[in-house]
């Protein structure tokens, strides 16, 4: 099913202006899940009659959201560090992985005909290379026709983790990158347009002629935009496919992190796509609406359990079973109603 259709398909459970109902989940952040939080919105609410509000609104409103406790569930990209879960009171779980790729809108070129490297595509978004016939570009694509047209960077303008992870992958294979500009949900961009959203950014790359962005892969798919190939650490030209996305995850050591927030840019290894990332869950240990938040948790077991075949079907990447029984004791062992006793149990 086109992405399309399944928005419009939840649009009446997702985005709607009137009041949930009182079972209904309520959920602000990340664009980079969207798609598979919609899918997975629709098939939860034909199984269970419980539906999902929420809001494609980027990782910072998510996390903004949640810290207000206006959701009951924040969503983000990029996420917190030990220190600033402890001092909100929240929970954090990755729930899915994907790939971030950058899309291009070049005349004769389409997916996966252009091959970039990490120093140049920093140099791009830099507003150093401002051509697409640049000699750096050529020298990664010498069979290739480009033309002398310039370059439009488009990048995101809301506070974004998808945005975080582009810039941190960034900042590892740019020192010039890391010093002028840095790794963050929002950036001073050197140039360029933004685009609210992962929607934003893929809308005006289709728009704009000579155009370079960066989506969530299932945005350039579903768009029909032209993504380039990536030079990896290992120094291998690779496409944005589930079998590289799963490559970059392979190795990730998620309880190293609080928060299981591991980072999976520029990962070792020869399949390895170099922009992959997870995208988590923000929820409070001590909810002030304990009914949402477990039927919040319901939901997201449903999801690791039942959703992997839908997720997939989207090139996102389902969570490994050993993180996901360790997400699950987490829940268990830390989110609480006011009388002490556990929303969540492995019986749920």
């Amino acid at each position: 099913m086109k992405l399309n259709r399944i928005f419009g398909a939840v649009a009446a459970t997702m985005l709607m202006a009137t009041p949930a109902l009182a079972l209904d989940i309520s959920g602000a952040g990340a664009t980079f899940p969207y798609p598979v939080y919609a899918k997975w919105a629709e098939a939860y609410k034909k199984e269970t009659g419980v539906g999902l509000n929420y809001q494609s609104i980027g990782s910072g409103g998510g996390i903004k959201q949640i810290q207000a406790k206006t959701v009951t569930f924040g969503a983000t990209d990029a996420p917190l560090k030990g220190d600033q879960l402890d001092k909100a009171g929240l929970v954090q779980f990755p729930m899915v992985m994907g790939g971030i790729v950058p899309v291009v809108n070049v005349e004769g070129v389409g997916p996966g005909d252009l091959t970039l490297d990490g120093p140049t595509l920093a140099k791009i978004f830099l507003g150093q290379i401002t051509s697409w016939d640049d000699p750096a570009i050529k020298k990664l694509n010498p069979d290739a026709k480009l033309p002398s047209s310039a370059i439009a960077i488009v990048h995101r303008s809301d506070g974004s983790g998808t945005t975080f992870n582009f810039t941190n992958y960034l900042s590892k294979v740019s020192p010039d990158w890391k010093d002028k500009v840095g790794s963050a949900t929002a950036v001073e961009w050197p140039a360029g347009l933004g685009g609210k959203g992962n929607e934003g950014v893929a809308n005006y790359v289709a728009q704009t002629k000579g155009a370079i962005g960066y989506v969530e892969y299932a945005y350039a798919k579903q768009n029909k935009l032209a993504h380039a190939k990536m030079i990896n650490k290992d120094g291998k030209a690779v496409e944005p496919v589930t079998k590289s996305f799963q490559a970059a995850a392979a190795n990730a050591d998620w309880m190293s992190q609080p928060g299981f927030g591991v980072i999976l840019t520029d990962e070792p290894g020869a399949d390895s796509w170099p922009i992959t990332a997870a995208t988590f869950i923000l929820i409070h240990k001590q909810p002030q609406d304990p009914a949402a938040a477990s039927e919040a948790l319901k939901f997201f077991a449903w999801a690791y359990k039942s959703g992997a075949p839908m997720a997939e079907a989207l090139d996102y990447i389902p969570m490994p079973e050993k993180v996901v029984a360790d997400v699950q004791s987490v829940w268990a062992k830390e989110i609480k109603g006011a009388d002490g006793r556990a929303l969540y149990s492995a019986t749920n």
